[in-house]
């Protein structure tokens, strides 16, 4: 099915949402979770997959359900439908920190890879898929393992993306090397692989992992400074472990906190 076309407009600096406006009879889908508000006259529906086959019956609609299970994302999704009689708007906020990338599929050929957990919301109509990896390296050590999302058609649809984004247009045979976890999302143009980062030294105290991703043009790459896996981590880090800090409020604590600073977990 065609995508419905929808209108939209992105607010906030570091913790931004997109308000799309919706024509009568057109619709958007969504993640759960990712709501924010919306006008009267819109209904909200929770779909199986993202509602590209529900004119297919009961097996397109477990078909696609079970597409979005591999990603190990719900089965379920919520459309939000104008069912009004004027143009009305309904809201969705990203997760945390970062910034909200609309893609026009139509400018991309029709399809757009991304990271598992970047999708937010999409024109009704729009494909939301798994690409599986043919490259056994890429699969044990990038990261984002055999699947990645894949968003197909013709429509609009978002992604976010966290901390500060980064756009890259590769020309024919030129290379990126990004951190795995790093990577937004690509065109189906660019070839991605892994490369093992190299040295014992930078293997063993780099802390910067073994692998790092390959990005080879053409194509367009996008890349996020705070992936939340690494902004997860850092918060874990720095809770006490068996209870409240003990050196919390003394001065040697205080003294302590100064000389680890920032990464003294």
């Amino acid at each position: 099915m065609n995508a419905h076309e929808i209108d939209y407009e992105i607010y906030g600096e570091e913790m931004q949402y997109v308000e799309i406006e919706l024509d009568p009879q057109e619709a958007v889908v969504a993640e759960a979770g990712s709501f924010m508000m919306m006008d009267s006259d819109i209904k909200m529906d929770t779909i199986f997959g993202d509602g590209s086959n529900q004119e297919k019956g009961v097996l397109g609609k477990i078909f696609s359900a079970g597409k979005r299970m591999l990603t190990g994302e719900s089965l379920f999704m919520t459309a939000f439908l104008n069912i009004g009689q004027g143009k009305k708007k309904v809201s969705f906020a990203s997760p945390y920190p970062g910034k909200i990338l609309p893609i026009d599929l139509s400018e991309k050929q029709g399809k757009f890879i991304c990271q598992k957990d970047a999708f937010l919301c999409a024109a009704k109509g729009v494909q939301v898929g798994i690409e599986f990896s043919k490259k056994l390296g890429r699969g044990l050590f990038g990261g984002e393992g055999f699947i990645m999302q894949k968003l197909e058609g013709d429509g609009m649809a978002f992604v976010h993306a966290g901390g500060t984004m980064a756009k890259k247009e590769l020309k024919a045979g030129e290379v990126l090397k990004v951190d795995t976890g790093c990577i937004v999302g690509f065109s189906q143009t660019v070839d991605y692989d892994i490369e093992f980062v190299g040295g014992i030294k930078n293997t063993v105290f780099g802390g910067e992992g073994l692998f790092f991703a390959t990005l080879r043009g053409p194509g367009t790459v996008y890349v996020q400074s705070l992936p939340f896996s690494r902004l997860a981590g850092r918060v874990l880090a720095s809770i006490p472990r068996g209870g409240k800090d003990k050196g919390e409020g003394s001065i040697l604590g205080t003294l302590g906190d100064i000389v680890g600073g920032d990464r003294g977990f």
